[in-house]
């Protein structure tokens, strides 16, 4: 209970974003839970220890102190000994963490026992519990005892840091909710725990009367059986759940109700009426897709009130070919061989060949591609560019885990004979190849090159690649960041929080970087791994880059003031990947990359536009990201002009099947 009491409270202090009550009662409960749970198997383990070869309870109380004592300096000395390294052992994270556990459990142990003993002394008994010392030793000293300690450390901690802005008025708004919900979650963990004792226990002592064998071997059968069971369970439960959220993927937003006519979808995009690739088979997203395109012309029989943001209106000049928008659903055969067949005849019919630049997409878990950056490059090349997208899943992306092996092989397939296909056409008439990839996309785009470094996207002809959002799962991007790989150039790579970032590196390092990994700084999606577990990655034992501590949470930064903790930061990371990912206003910041686009697209795929027609697109973006959200929640565009706001959070909230989770 000291120990929890302790490290509970850090469960409150900043990590990437803002938490609510009920985010914050969870992480707080499991951590507490978690805690005590641990602490008391490491207590055990020391008190084993402490009772080989003692005599009596006395001397065993003594062994014990000993053995406190002597883990608090272990628990020091050895993580200093094995300093954490990037791509460690899981055996050496572990002995770092059993040190550090040991000596935490120890000294808090020593705390508690020397009290006991000296209260025995107070009340003249041996045992330390009988009269004055047992009442005394009554008291629930370890709750306060474990809050004082940890605010003795907090303090210390903070003496060292400048420029921190006090966490308490936020931590104390949301105290007694969060507190609430805490003591819930750790009180449900409990029921649970007793629940599957008991039903554990019941089914030993049945098999124990009727079969041969010992109590403990019947227990661990008990344990397995119940384990089993929930298992099954939670397998069918899941299986049923994946297939109606699957089901979701094909519904029709209403107003693409009647879009099997191909009313609006040019003639160069998948599902229009010369299409291969059917309406129906292109799923909610690939409609999506289609319809938005970047239009050569202004639509004729437009919408009342929805702005004409064609090629020619932004632009001030003729769109010098139409976009092609080749999008091939995951219903649109049974095969990812198929499908690959597929979009390469879907190229063939749209003359994606005579692009200037082909841009090859990996979507998301939804099969959702962003629409800023598809808008960007097609206005900044004035509809000179071809996308290319092969859906792989109908789930949103942290359900799509399971996923990415099939999407790297399908992505890889049809990359190499795009590879070759452009290979075969005139110098003259080759066009670029490049690369686009966010959040799950751009693990599965990056996947394809697993092992391969930088050598591999040379290989398969890829001249250019942005990847936003990349998840700290990535293996590829874990590779050729850490440096030291033969098949890598360094030099190529560049991994930046924002444009600016980019354009101050250094003339020549800034003319050789050919593929960049656009991550927000306080993006949880780009900074939760499992490895949080167990040791402190990079990111929190560096000093962070262009953190602005102005506000209580910068617009994109890691807080000074944040810290690596043993399961509490596992848990308040997942938190901010899951809350990074909600929708909100048009605004560059956590795992929304939309007004970043623009110039990103133009910077990394150098397509050479001025600061002015920089400007002139990127306002055009965010005024087609309004209007598609008005247009596909069902809210009339009337009276929504070219200078509305596009940091309406209320209308972005309307994004959410887009934005969230997906």
């Amino acid at each position: 209970m000291l120990v929890a009491a302790a490290l509970a409270p850090a469960t409150f202090t900043r990590s990437l974003g803002p938490r609510s009550p009920v985010d914050q009662g969870i992480v707080t409960g499991i951590v507490a839970a978690l805690t005590y749970a641990t602490t008391v198997g490491t207590q055990d383990a020391l008190a084993a220890l402490a009772r080989i070869g003692s005599s009596g309870p006395e001397h065993a109380r003594r062994r014990m102190l000993l053995v406190d004592l002597a883990a608090i300096p272990l628990g020091l000395a050895l993580p200093r000994a094995l300093p954490v390294r990037d791509g460690e052992s899981p055996v050496r994270s572990l002995a770092r963490q059993a040190a550090w556990r040991s000596g935490l459990t120890g000294l808090g142990s020593a705390l508690v026992l020397g009290s006991e003993m000296t209260l025995a002394r107070i009340a003249g008994t041996r045992d330390g519990r009988p009269g004055g010392a047992r009442r005394i030793g009554a008291l629930p000293l370890a709750l306060p005892a474990g809050l004082l300690i940890f605010a003795g450390t907090e303090l210390q901690r903070r003496r060292g840091i400048s420029g921190v802005s006090p966490d308490h008025e936020e931590a104390r708004a949301a105290l007694p909710a969060s507190l609430g919900i805490g003591l819930g979650v750790t009180a449900g963990l409990v029921v649970l725990s007793v629940a599957e004792e008991r039903l554990a226990s019941t089914i030993d002592h049945a098999l124990a009367q009727r079969v041969p064998g010992s109590a403990g071997m019947w227990r661990v059968v008990g344990h397995a059986v119940v384990l089993a069971t929930v298992g099954a369970a939670a397998s069918a439960l899941w299986t049923r759940a994946m297939g109606r959220v699957e089901s979701a993927a094909l519904s029709v937003d209403p107003v693409l109700a009647h879009e099997a006519d191909n009313r609006w979808t040019l003639d160069t995009n998948s599902g229009s009426s010369q299409s291969l690739v059917s309406w129906e088979s292109l799923g909610r997203e690939g409609r999506r897709h289609v319809v938005i395109a970047v239009r050569p012309q202004a639509l004729a029989d437009r919408p009342p009130g929805l702005p004409d943001l064609s090629i020619p209106t932004v632009t001030g000049q003729p769109a010098l070919a139409s976009p092609v928008q080749v999008y091939v659903g995951l219903d649109a055969a049974a095969t990812a061989a198929e499908r690959v067949q597929l979009a390469l005849a879907e190229m063939d019919r749209t003359g994606a060949w005579d692009r200037k630049l082909i841009m090859l997409i990996s979507p998301t878990g939804t099969g959702y591609v962003n629409y800023a950056a598809v808008a960007a490059a097609e206005y900044l090349t004035r509809g000179d560019v071809a996308t290319v997208t092969l859906q792989y899943s109908k789930r949103p992306s942290p359900l799509s885990l399971g996923k990415i092996a099939g999407a790297r092989e399908q992505n890889r397939l049809l990359w190499s004979k795009i590879a070759a296909r452009v290979r075969d056409l005139p110098p003259d008439r080759r066009p670029r190849v490049v690369l686009f990839g966010e959040s799950l996309g751009a693990h599965t785009s990056q996947d394809v090159f697993l092992h391969w470094g930088t050598l591999g996207l040379q290989a398969l002809g890829i001249d250019r690649a942005l990847w936003v959002g990349t998840p700290y799962s990535s293996g590829w991007m874990q590779e050729v960041t850490q440096g030291g790989r033969d098949d890598t150039d360094a030099e190529a790579i560049a991994v930046v929080n924002d444009i600016e970032q980019l354009e101050a590196l250094p003339p020549q390092r800034r003319q050789r970087v050919r593929y960049v990994l656009l991550s927000h700084d306080n993006d949880g999606v780009t900074k939760f791994g499992t490895d949080l577990i167990l040791r402190a990655p990079r990111w929190l034992r560096e000093t962070p880059t262009g953190v602005r501590e102005a506000a209580p949470y910068s617009p994109r930064g890691i807080p000074a003031s944040m810290r690596w903790r043993p399961i509490t930061s596992f848990f308040q990371l997942l938190v901010d990947m899951k809350n990074a990912q909600v929708p909100g206003a048009y605004r560059a910041t956590r795992h929304d990359y939309r007004p970043d686009l623009t110039r990103f697209i133009n910077a990394v795929y150098g397509l050479g536009a001025t600061e002015e027609e920089l400007r002139t697109v990127e306002a055009a973006v965010a005024r087609r990201e309004q209007a598609r959200e008005e247009v596909l929640s069902g809210a009339s565009p009337d009276g929504a002009g070219e200078g509305s706001s596009v940091d309406d959070d209320a209308g972005a909230q309307r994004a959410g099947e887009d934005g969230g989770m997906r």
